[in-house]
């Protein structure tokens, strides 16, 4: 009998016992994986470039970082709900259109002034083709080769794509790919310092370590990697070998640092789009009227999402009145609870708030 409890007990392990955790698991896959296609890109190992060692390291190390806050973050149960429901509704019409407003042209933030979109388009894009261009690099997925003829070929995972003159456009902007990355980015974090050292509202709002912090870790990677390519091209290499390793230091500590701080939004913005789709197919179906004056304000399905999360987290804001408080639409749940501080039913007056929107 025991034999047989033992037995069955045994058949019911996975792979999953093998982990301590999920984001133990998720790590080591994520590193597997990149194991193997660094070393179908390089063929096996045979055009890594070791000067890039460092930025290999770092970038390691961010996974690590980045899977932590990922995993702790998708555990909440609100999180989790979103990207539940967020992947079953992934393949909506609407889907495309909100990838390339949130991510690409960043519509959200054109709403906001036109000097802000202007400063994040060149931040966020500047980031990005510094990525595209650093991660195939660092890698090994991407490298050139250089013929006596005076053209190169460009490879991409052991695969010759394109053979370009070496004075021709092409090549230049493959030179000059991560200068014109910096100088977007400059511009950008110089945008940003001015706007938050001269408006009054950023200024009281704003936070050394949190919010200065991220942006001068980014202006140090631009400045010093367009010093490198200014060494290299007037100074004829002058001390490039001491500011090429101030250069990988800036970028390593930023890797390490863009999880844990403000910087972190770059990676998990993509969830942006779940919480769209969520909200407008829950709110095209049925929405919510307002418990005091019947105004639809959110969907059902949120609504009743929202008291289920409270449930799990065991806050209950059922109300003497015979309702719950995320029934209530915000003015409406502002006035509530002036009145069960004042005793006076403020709640109830069909009164509309005359700076709900206003801007500072």
């Amino acid at each position: 009998m025991e034999s047989t409890i033992t037995t069955a007990k045994k058949s019911k392990q996975s792979v999953n016992d093998a982990f301590a955790s999920h984001f133990a698991k998720s790590v080591f896959y994520t590193i597997v994986a990149l194991a193997i296609v660094t070393f179908i890109g390089t063929r096996m190992f045979t055009h890594i470039d070791l000067n890039l060692y460092g930025y290999m390291v770092g970038t390691i190390v961010f996974i690590g970082g980045f899977f932590y806050r990922f995993i702790a973050w998708g555990e909440r149960p609100p999180t989790k709900n979103i990207i539940k429901k967020g992947l079953r509704l992934l393949f909506r019409k609407s889907t495309l259109k909100t990838v390339v407003g949130h991510l690409a042209v960043f519509d959200f933030i054109r709403k906001r002034g036109v000097y802000r979109w202007i400063q994040h388009i060149l931040i966020g894009w500047g980031c990005v083709l510094a990525c595209l261009v650093t991660f195939p690099l660092v890698f090994g997925w991407m490298y050139f080769t250089m013929s006596e003829n005076g053209f190169y070929t460009i490879v991409l995972f052991g695969i010759n794509i394109m053979t370009v003159p070496a004075e021709g456009a092409i090549a230049f902007l493959s030179y000059n790919a991560l200068n014109i990355a910096a100088v977007m980015v400059i511009t950008g974090v110089c945008m940003a310092l001015y706007r938050r050292l001269k408006n009054m509202q950023a200024r009281a709002e704003q936070k050394f370590m949190y919010d200065f912090l991220p942006l001068y870790l980014l202006l140090l990677i631009s400045v010093t990697g367009l010093l490198l390519t200014f060494q290299n091209i007037v100074l004829h290499g002058w001390m490039q070998p001491q500011m090429s390793l101030i250069h990988q230091f800036s970028v390593i500590v930023t890797l390490i640092y863009l999880p844990f701080g403000k910087l972190a939004h770059i990676p998990f913005r993509p969830m942006s789009v779940f919480a769209r789709n969520y909200r407008e197919h829950y709110g095209e179906q049925h929405m919510k009227e307002c418990k005091v004056c019947g105004d639809k304000f959110v969907s059902v399905e949120q609504s009743n999402d929202v008291i289920n999360v409270l449930g799990v987290n065991q806050i209950e804001f059922n109300m003497e009145d015979g309702f719950n408080l995320a029934e209530l639409c915000l003015p409406c749940r502002r006035k509530y609870r002036i009145a069960r501080f004042s005793g006076i039913p403020t709640h109830q007056l069909k009164v509309k708030e005359a700076n709900q929107n206003a801007k500072g």
